[in-house]
């Protein structure tokens, strides 16, 4: 494994062949997406441990998208079992999946504990789902100065994290190690994670416009087909991007096998 250097246009381009890839195998890629979220759905109504398993399994899903993403790429038909594909690589592989699943599950919450400091904890009881967000709620200004701490804070949280799930699997790099790497890849090639996040805005700045139009057009006849296009219009938008990720990995460790 070595790091490799790549230019700020990089950036772009991985947004664009993200885009490309997925749209070889829509309805496999969106549906294991689906899948995976659907799980963390079902896992948040256990009582009081419900969330933080949830959010354990982020890695293991944002792994499952970059395996058949990379599968698509090669020709391949990416099969649904690959939802599992952070457990079925042997037992030392799926023990630090594990491991990498509850680092990111405490350091999240370890996050939201410090936006809890300003503004009492409502941001965090909205973000996690235990209060609805409400025009009053949305207005305050301890609530927006709790969610841009959030947010800054989870920049350098999604550095650890972005390539450590592919650094474990493909490279079989320890947990610790793996997230140490990333944030490396991720500070040396800034620029060109810092186009690929401005491209992915860009993306979804656009898609949310037309889409918009689309649903105020069909909310005229179908309200509730208006509902449906705005949800499934956010799953295909986020299937791409985790479909994206695969490429940044590629491009700074090297191509998975």
């Amino acid at each position: 494994m070595k790091l490799l250097l790549v230019r700020a246009s990089a950036g772009v381009r991985w947004v664009q062949q993200g885009v490309r890839t997925f749209w070889r195998q829509p309805l496999a890629l969106t549906g294991l997406f689906f899948m995976a979220m659907a799980a963390m759905s079902l896992i948040t109504v256990i009582p009081l441990v419900g969330p933080a398993l949830a959010l354990a399994l982020l890695p293991a899903a944002q792994l499952s998208m970059m395996v058949a993403t990379a599968e698509t790429l090669q020709g391949r038909f990416p099969l649904p079992a690959l939802v599992l594909v952070a457990f079925r690589s042997g037992a030392e592989r799926r023990q630090s999946m594990l491991v990498l699943g509850a680092l990111y599950a405490g350091c999240f919450l370890a996050l939201i504990g410090l936006s809890a400091a300003v503004d009492g904890g409502q941001f965090a009881r909205v973000y996690l789902g235990g209060e609805p967000l409400t025009r009053e709620i949305a207005a305050n200004s301890d609530f927006q100065s709790a969610m841009w701490l959030a947010l800054l804070l989870y920049l350098p949280l999604s550095a650890l994290f972005w390539h450590a799930p592919g650094l474990v699997h493909w490279h079989g790099v320890p947990p610790v190690k793996a997230l140490f790497f990333s944030a490396v890849a991720c500070l040396r090639n800034l620029w060109a994670f810092a186009l690929f996040g401005l491209a992915w805005l860009a993306v979804f700045t656009a898609a949310g416009l037309v889409v918009a139009i689309a649903t105020g057009f069909v909310a005229v006849f179908m309200g509730l087909a208006a509902h449906g296009l705005m949800l499934l219009s956010a799953m295909l938008l986020a299937a791409m991007f985790f479909s994206s990720i695969v490429f940044t990995f590629r491009d700074c460790f090297g191509a998975p096998e």
